[in-house]
């Protein structure tokens, strides 16, 4: 098969041995793999990571289960052990020893194929393109903003940068019932925001974006930090509404800004 191989110094298109099927993996054909910030940042030496990039990812399952066979799906991207405390408690997105696709010692979506967990895939409705189901993971990402804090419809929320991720983060938060702001610096991106009827207010505009706000009802999220290597804390965990996301309070960032077919 076709992967990009990425060996510390320069990412090659090679052909490769078909990746093994182990018991309990399914084996996906890429249709559409999204490129990432952290997958830019790998390039410049984040993770040490070696291998083959990419952790958004649509796929066909060739191989697997029967009920997953033949079937289009997204996956979530940590890949854990199941047999430490944190597995256990049912919390494998979580397990300090996971390994992370395209990111952690295991081979990513930058490739014809890719193997994962079957435990982590989720079939993808017939009416998602697939250009919109790449966007799942990083979706996932902006949705454990309302599993780790509770906004409640009419609340005040700000939302700092306007990188993808940040637009995701804002329309969630709107469409949850909050009263968002957006600040950002690119009137561009902006404008999608304010199109959805969600407040925005570039950077340089130095107004009060939160005057008025009760205490304790202001949500902040940055969208232009990196993401931190994985410790107990991460990289990043599947959110149990679906894909993925990070697995502590919004100081992460993962971004899709372009596609791959192959």
């Amino acid at each position: 098969m076709r992967a990009l191989v990425w060996d510390g110094e320069a990412l090659r298109l090679e052909d490769r041995a078909r990746p093994r099927l182990a018991v309990g993996q399914a084996r996906l054909r890429v249709l559409l793999a999204g490129v990432c910030s952290t997958d830019l940042q790998i390039l410049r030496g984040y993770m040490a990571f070696r291998g083959v990039p990419g952790h958004e990812v649509v796929g066909v399952v060739e191989e697997g289960p029967p009920g997953f066979v033949g079937r289009r799906v997204v996956a979530e991207i940590n890949f854990a052990c199941g047999a430490c405390p944190s597995c256990a408690a049912g919390l494998g997105r979580h397990c300090p020893t996971r390994d992370v696709m395209g990111i952690l010692r295991a081979d990513g979506a930058f490739a014809e194929e890719v193997v994962v967990p079957a435990a982590n895939l989720h079939v993808v409705p017939e009416g998602v393109p697939d250009e919109e189901a790449v966007f799942t993971e990083p979706l996932a990402a902006a949705l454990e903003v309302l599993e780790q804090v509770h906004v409640r419809p009419g609340a005040s929320a700000v939302v700092l940068g306007d990188g993808k991720l940040g637009l995701l983060v804002a329309l969630v938060l709107h469409a949850a019932g909050a009263r968002v702001t957006c600040v950002g610096r690119h009137a561009r991106k902006l404008e999608h925001l304010r199109r959805a009827g969600v407040a925005v207010v570039t950077a340089d505009v130095g107004a009060d974006i939160g005057a008025g706000a009760p205490p304790g009802e202001r949500v902040t999220w940055s969208s232009r930090r990196p993401a931190r290597p994985p410790a107990s804390r991460g990289p990043c965990s599947s959110s149990a509404r679906g894909a993925r996301s990070c697995s502590r309070a919004p100081s992460r960032t993962r971004t899709s800004s372009r596609w791959r077919r192959w």
